[in-house]
């Protein structure tokens, strides 16, 4: 039996439900095979007393610190971040983790994000004597590594990993050029539930919600990032065509205003958040989902909408070349609205049918994608080492235990190290 320890501060839970889905499907994903054991330890973030009374951390705040989320056990210590110093999160959140981690068997740590987990990871590693991976999914790597101090701290952890994952083959080459290790590097796609992501008749859903002509869907949070107001502006080129935007955050407002401004209100609908089990029916309606990120690293959503049979026009971020790999995929765009609407025209004016789209998205599975990782993390295990059964240095590295860190030199987080 391997016994995993999951570490992720993306992951979900009452108050957030759709937050960190993806690594809450991987991780149960990988539980479900016969021979893996798995806990997850998704610690929150909190600034001291009185900041942490705002409502912004309410969320964070009323989280159980014990649960069990599909079979498995689920444990969030609190550790405290603080504003402008987020160099200190790594630390401090194997700080608040290791008094559990020292009561619970463990084999192996399996980092789910680079910052601050994989940092975190690094130090609790040194103090139990365990080996462990970090995976990385794109920001952590793209907005993270442009910090000189966190940047230092993840390039160290990645030195000192067994084995390093990333989402697509253009976030390891981002990996390297930041000057992690290439050959201790595997990449590591995403899973879909193809059983739930398929197609429906895409006519009958439109009709369900009352559109006539074409449809966008836009899935992700309201953030400049995502590029929703691109697409909105876009919009004022395509007549006769609504765009559906699934999410929520702080350019909701912003975006109304930009739709008022572009005369497209009347076309434009704000969903809000919608439970993951309502994604399936949203995207199979649609002629296109429409992404225009300024940075990915292969975004879920992308998959998902595959799956569904819809097309995609997104920008050529991360591992979206690993995703469109076909014409009846989608088009990859610049990041403007004139680009946008001109790759909107050309997936309608194509219209692929929906099995010819999902056959892009049938190489993504969640089964396949928790057999992947279990042997990645297998062969870093000594008990993987001892049954024969590391891999290849192409796909994971061998274990190195690191030079244990003095516990009372961790305890009080010598910034030396």
């Amino acid at each position: 039996m391997l016994r995993v320890l999951t570490l992720s501060t993306l992951f979900p839970d009452a108050t957030r439900p759709t937050f960190g889905l993806f690594v809450a499907r991987q991780t149960r994903a990988l539980s479900d095979l016969d021979d893996v054991a798995v806990q997850v330890v998704a610690g929150i973030g909190l600034p001291p007393w009185p900041l942490s009374r705002y409502a912004h951390y309410a969320a964070r705040r009323s989280a159980p610190p014990h649960e069990a989320r599909d079979g498995i056990p689920v444990h969030r210590p609190r550790f405290r971040v603080l504003p402008r110093l987020e160099p200190l999160a790594g630390r401090a959140l194997a700080r608040a983790a290791l008094p559990l981690l020292r009561t619970l068997p463990i084999d192996v740590i399996d980092a789910e994000f680079f910052w601050p987990d994989g940092v975190a990871a690094m130090h609790l590693s040194d103090a139990l004597g365990v080996p462990f991976s970090i995976k990385a999914r794109g920001s952590d790597i793209h907005y993270w590594g442009t910090r000189p101090a966190v940047r230092r701290q993840m390039v160290a952890a990645s030195r000192r990993a067994g084995g390093l994952l990333a989402v697509s083959a253009a976030l390891k080459a981002s990996m390297i050029a930041l000057g992690m290790p290439q050959d201790r590097i595997a990449v590591h796609h995403t899973g879909v539930d193809l059983d739930l992501f398929s197609p429906v008749d895409r006519s009958a859903a439109k009709a369900a919600l009352g559109i006539d002509g074409g449809l966008l869907v836009s899935a992700g949070a309201l953030i400049p990032l995502k590029g929703q107001a691109l697409v909105v502006e876009a919009l004022a080129a395509l007549p006769d065509v609504t765009l559906l935007l699934v999410g929520d955050g702080p350019e909701r407002s912003a975006l109304e205003a930009r739709a008022a401004a572009c005369g497209v209100a009347d076309r434009v609908r704000f969903l809000g958040n919608r439970p993951h089990a309502e994604l399936p029916t949203l995207l199979g309606a649609a002629d296109a989902m429409v992404l225009p990120s300024e940075r990915e690293g292969l975004a879920n959503v992308w998959v998902e909408a595959l799956a569904c049979g819809t097309p995609l026009v997104i920008t050529d971020v991360g591992g979206a070349r690993e995703v469109v790999d076909r014409p009846e995929a989608g088009r990859l765009v610049a990041r403007n609205a004139a680009a946008i609407a001109a790759g909107v025209r050309e997936v309608l004016a194509a219209a692929p049918a929906q099995t010819a789209v999902r056959q892009s998205a049938l190489r993504f599975s969640w089964s396949r994608n928790a057999e992947q990782l279990r042997r990645h993390l297998l062969s870093l295990s000594p008990s993987g080492e001892r049954a024969g059964e590391r891999g290849s240095r192409s796909e994971t590295v061998s274990l190195e235990i690191p030079h244990r860190i003095p516990r009372s030199q961790f305890l009080l987080g010598n910034p030396s190290k």
